[in-house]
């Protein structure tokens, strides 16, 4: 139990706080939140002629602002409290249970009127921001897992298919305009859709990946000619001979 002399130290801290709080908010006009509009506080009269980015700052700034006033009500109405709780003469226990509260737990925080075990928000909320469902990777929805090898058209796929009719950004936008068609100059133009390697465009396989089958396309005869062109049996370079002797033709 609180002595006479220790009530009247919290009393003192507690006053303190509370005429620095009212200071603060006398200086700050409740963080600006006392103009009638936004634009008081940065010297506008208007946003038409602002760039959207710079309303989206002073947008962000006026939500901190409003956390942070809303915050700091929220000190000096704890603070308010435990001065009431002294003029009652209930400061220092419990008001839930009504045991002592230990001096330790007073000296952290002078403006508790409860224990430790009964103190308030103890659950931390899983509710998240709204905006964290935009705020993820591209196509972060849509992708497969990282760790799934599977390769399938995708929502990346879509878009590189939708921005080969065109977009915002012309030949003399890019940094490499030397290219021999204009169908080239899009993102990503060299880049498949729906697979990564050439060779998965014509080769299929059963639903437990064996019975390999290849498909002629003209995919496939270009892939071909052009492993021919360069003598190699992969893309990867020739077989190991324990592995290519199976793949080539005897010489007559």
């Amino acid at each position: 139990m609180l002595n006479s002399q220790q009530i009247e130290t919290f009393r003192s801290q507690l006053q303190v706080m509370k005429e620095e709080i009212n200071h603060r908010f006398e200086m700050n006009e409740h963080y600006g939140l006392e103009e009638e509009h936004p634009h008081e506080s940065v010297g506008e009269l208007s946003s038409y002629d602002n760039h959207p980015a710079d309303d989206a700052t002073e947008l962000y700034e006026r939500e901190k602002d409003l956390a942070l006033n809303e915050h700091t009500e929220e000190e000096l109405h704890d603070i308010e409290r435990a001065l009431q709780a002294i003029e009652n003469g209930t400061y220092g226990k419990c008001e839930v249970c009504g045991i002592d509260i230990p001096l330790e737990r007073l000296d952290a925080i002078p403006t508790t009127t409860t224990c430790k075990e009964h103190a308030p928000e103890q659950v931390v909320s899983h509710n998240r921001p709204v905006e964290e469902g935009v705020l993820m990777p591209p196509f972060g929805k849509f992708n497969y897992d990282e760790q799934d090898e599977n390769v399938a058209f995708d929502a990346e796929d879509t878009y590189q298919v939708v921005n080969s009719y065109g977009s915002s950004e012309t030949p003399s936008d890019l940094s490499n305009p030397n290219v021999d068609h204009y169908n080239d100059v899009y993102m990503e133009s060299q880049e498949p859709d729906g697979y990564v390697e050439d060779y998965e465009n014509f080769v299929g396989t059963d639903i437990e990946g064996n019975e390999i089958t290849i498909y002629p396309t003209k995919l496939h005869e270009k892939y071909e000619d052009m492993l021919d062109e360069d003598g190699l049996m992969t893309i990867f370079g020739d077989l190991p001979p324990y592995e290519k002797d199976p793949y080539t033709e005897e010489e007559l």
